[in-house]
């Protein structure tokens, strides 16, 4: 009895001179990195609350950061372009103002869900930094990215002046949030542009 409880000690101060050693598991290193990345964003708070849960995946990598943002900003762009669908009129409503801006702003929405998606599958392609590759494929996701953000505001635009009340409320809540974490993808991936 006596030696398992000295062996329990051993093994707990052995434990313990580890961690001292070499750190905890990184994650408030991880943190600290998406909060001080975040601070080049127009939304911060909202960056970083989009994007903690990314941490052990992202580690301390300026483009995995941003391909994170960009997925977190396709994440939110289907989900709003698939409420949006949902608000789509009946066949007898198909002709009013609103049931048009309604069909302006889905088809505004899911153009952008295309351009998201296209500039993750371009992340992917960039490979070394400092290369013309690199360049040319940063450039075109800098520029599919800034297009998404243009749709989403042009969906709001549409059915800001031809929806009613309730509809414009519920689909600005759900936009607006999209524009934002596309805004801050946007800055995340504009901060991968080599300095010279």
């Amino acid at each position: 009895m006596n030696q398992t409880h000295s062996l329990v000690l051993i093994l707990n101060l052995t434990l313990l001179c580890m961690v001292a050693i070499h750190g905890t598991t990184g994650a408030p290193i991880q943190s600290d990195f998406i909060r001080s990345s975040c601070k080049a964003t127009h939304y911060p708070a909202l960056c970083v609350q989009s994007l903690m849960t990314y941490a052990p995946s992202v580690r301390h990598s300026p483009r995995q950061l941003a391909q994170a943002a960009l997925t977190v900003s396709l994440t939110r762009a289907r989900s709003t372009s698939a409420f949006i669908n949902q608000l789509s009129p009946k066949p007898d409503q198909a002709r009013s103002r609103q049931a048009g801006a309604i069909k302006d702003c889905l088809d505004t929405m899911q153009d952008g869900v295309d351009r998201l998606r296209q500039s993750i599958q371009e992340m992917n392609r960039m490979g070394r930094i400092h290369t013309r590759q690199f360049r040319w494929h940063l450039s075109n996701v800098q520029t599919w990215v800034s297009a998404a953000l243009t749709d989403e505001n042009t969906c709001l635009d549409s059915v800001s002046h031809n929806a009613g009340p309730a509809v414009r409320a519920a689909v600005r809540q759900r936009v607006v949030e999209v524009a934002q974490v596309t805004s801050n993808a946007l800055a995340l991936v504009n901060r991968l542009a080599p300095r010279y």
